[in-house]
């Protein structure tokens, strides 16, 4: 899938040897290049992805491959060949130049290649060395050996060009560092990173505040070596006694602004991040550089801290907190924000050392490409776990809405504008959508039908459903997740039709002796041939009304006259439980008075007896 405007991305098989690990760590981010046709060279191999041009992060891109006859090295421009690499017709594919290694710069033979009309560059190696690019680095310049013959021999050479998996895209959230520099009299890179930060500043933020992606600006410094710490070269373009260094603006040690100055207005930032970060406002450094830039230029002689708190105080920020991150600058001691700065340039995983500014880091990873709003912004939405981008990912300047066309080759439910495509900045997904609340579920190519509670509120959850004579019924339960079931009174598969049942045809109801049936729709008609006889549905039977009527009559007495008896036996039953408690309790208040005499006199017995005895 192309994605975007077509514009050239060099892939370059770039030699490079294998250095010393002290020397710092060079990672070459890496694309896939898979060949199509013809058969006998089918595969994938993988290529490096140029530090210019535009990659199509996210996207692929399709087209033949040709080996020019002439200017092979592509040093000089293919008009004085007349050679043109545009397709020969409209809607054609886009042609892939494969070239030679050597004699002039790979951006000298891309420039030349995109001039001829060339969609992207292929640079073949000329000699074999080990190749940060290649796992197995003989077997890769063989292969591009073989396309180089492949193409002289004239055959339909087809190549597919993969930046889908270039960058990692694990989750719902885009990490991504911007290495920069608040010099702004470096002439055009210092031009290029504030246009940048102009362009992109809203895209940030937007992205910020919603939670999508988390960033992290940095600023690179070196050290001063401890022999030179005192002289005029390190005292002008270091603080904190050469610990943290900067090159000199102007590259003029006796005028202008100082590489010691530039270090300082670094370290302004990085701390206006910092203490914004932890108010919950990152997205203010953006603003902070924005209006540095625009007030505070080295050319209005205003690149000052003076400046730079007032631009800090427009923003609401705590300026008493920054003043505490920054530090003493003259002070003999370690800085913890700029040593941090320095600990982060080394490489880690995947990520090399970064040594060139302005440097982008996307999802651990270095972005390889263009410093331009569109090409940054494609780059960050290839980092999302797809169908989780955010809707800025999915704007038709940045990648094509697949579903547009052929609905993407997903169900689809024309009579309710149902789909089941779902648009991402990859391509597309086929998934059973939500509609309302409701769950859709299938293969999402073929079917999907909605499932679970309210499914029959949306196209009748695909079941069979029809009106007549002002009653309307359907197949559809919402008592059941799925499944359609023609209702009692039909017969079918509840799907694309129920059929009525005519119950007196097949003698299943209103088989009564004297009955009368009238097949309904859905349903039947009971009578009995007499009028004064009542048909009882549940029995399927007629008895006489009369009769029905003397029989609920006397039920109804009879009832009564039972309660009645029932009431009175057990009032009586009532009564006479309270009339014995109550007697009971007399007798034992009586008996209690003359109890306590007789076993007082007794008493008084024992005693006499006793005293005679004495």
């Amino acid at each position: 899938m192309m994605r975007g405007q077509a514009w050239l991305a060099l892939l370059v098989v770039v030699a490079l040897a294998l250095a010393d690990a002290a020397a710092g760590r060079f990672v070459v981010e890496k694309n896939s290049l898979e060949v199509t046709s013809p058969d006998e060279l089918k595969g994938k191999y993988e290529c490096a992805i140029g530090n210019f041009g535009v990659p199509q992060y996210g996207g692929t891109l399709h087209g033949w491959v040709e080996y020019p006859k002439s200017n092979r090295k592509a040093c000089q421009s293919f008009d004085q060949f007349d050679i043109s690499f545009k397709p020969k017709q409209a809607g054609g594919r886009p042609i892939f130049v494969l070239v030679d290694r050597g004699e002039c710069f790979f951006t000298t033979k891309a420039w030349n290649a995109q001039n001829a009309g060339a969609a992207a560059v292929l640079v073949v190696d000329d000699k074999s060395e080990p190749l940060i690019t290649m796992d197995n680095p003989e077997e890769g310049k063989e292969h591009l050996e073989n396309l180089k013959k492949s193409a002289e021999n004239g055959d339909m050479l087809s190549v597919l060009l993969d930046w889908r998996e270039s960058l990692p895209h694990p989750d719902e959230r885009v990490e991504y560092e911007f290495w920069t520099n608040s010099n702004d009299e470096c002439g055009p890179k210092c031009d290029m990173q504030m246009d940048f930060v102009r362009s992109f500043r809203g895209t940030a933020q937007i992205l910020e505040k919603k939670g999508y992606t988390q960033f992290t600006p940095h600023y690179i410094t070196w050290y001063c070596p401890e022999a030179f710490v005192d002289s005029k070269q390190c005292k002008s373009q270091c603080i904190n006694h050469g610990r943290y260094c900067a090159p000199d603006p102007d590259q003029d040690f006796s005028q202008g602004y100082d590489g010691r100055n530039v270090v300082v207005q670094n370290l302004h930032q990085i701390c206006v991040f910092k203490i914004a970060n932890e108010t919950g406002k990152p997205w203010l450094w953006w603003d902070y550089v924005h209006d540095f830039a625009l007030r505070c230029p080295m050319k209005d002689k205003k690149y000052n801290n003076d400046c730079a708190h007032d631009v800090i105080k427009s923003l609401g920020l705590d300026i008493e907190n920054i003043n505490k991150c920054v530090g003493d600058p003259e002070a003999d001691v370690e800085n913890e924000i700029l040593k941090a700065e320095q600990d982060a340039q080394i490489g880690h995983g995947k990520r090399g050392d970064v040594t060139i500014l302005p440097t982008l880091v996307i999802n651990n990873k270095q972005y390889r490409g263009k410093l331009d709003k569109v090409a940054v912004l494609k780059a960050i939405c290839s980092g999302f776990e797809e169908t989780t981008e955010p809707a800025i990912c999915l704007s038709e300047e940045i990648q094509t809405n697949e579903c547009l066309e052929n609905n993407g080759g997903c169900w689809l439910d024309k009579a309710n504008n149902v789909t089941a495509c779902k648009d991402t900045f990859r391509g597309r997904v086929c998934e059973c959508p939500i509609v309302r609340g409701v769950k859709f579920v299938g293969d999402g190519y073929t079917h999907c039908e909605a499932s679970g509670v309210g499914r029959c509120e949306i196209s009748n959850g695909g079941c069979w459903q029809e009106t007549k004579d002002g009653k309307t019924i359907s197949a559809c339960s919402n008592e059941i997740s799925e499944g359609c079931k023609c209702p009692m009174g039909f017969k079918g598969d509840g799907e694309k039709s129920c059929e009525d049942i005519d119950e007196c045809q097949e003698k299943l109801y209103c088989q009564c002796k004297g009955c009368s049936c009238k097949n309904t729709w859905g349903s039947y008609e009971c009578s009995c041939g007499d009028d004064n006889m009542l048909y009882m549905r549940e029995h399927d039977t007629c008895i006489s009304k009369e009769g029905t009527a003397t029989t609920v009559g006397w039920s109804f007495l009879w009832v009564i006259f039972f309660g009645l008896v029932f009431a009175g036996v057990g009032a009586y039953a009532v009564y006479k439980y309270r009339l014995r408690s109550y007697m009971d309790s007399e007798i034992r208040a009586i008996m209690a008075q003359y109890m306590p005499l007789d076993n007082q006199e007794g008493a008084n017995q024992h005693q006499v007896v006793h005293a005679n005895d004495i």
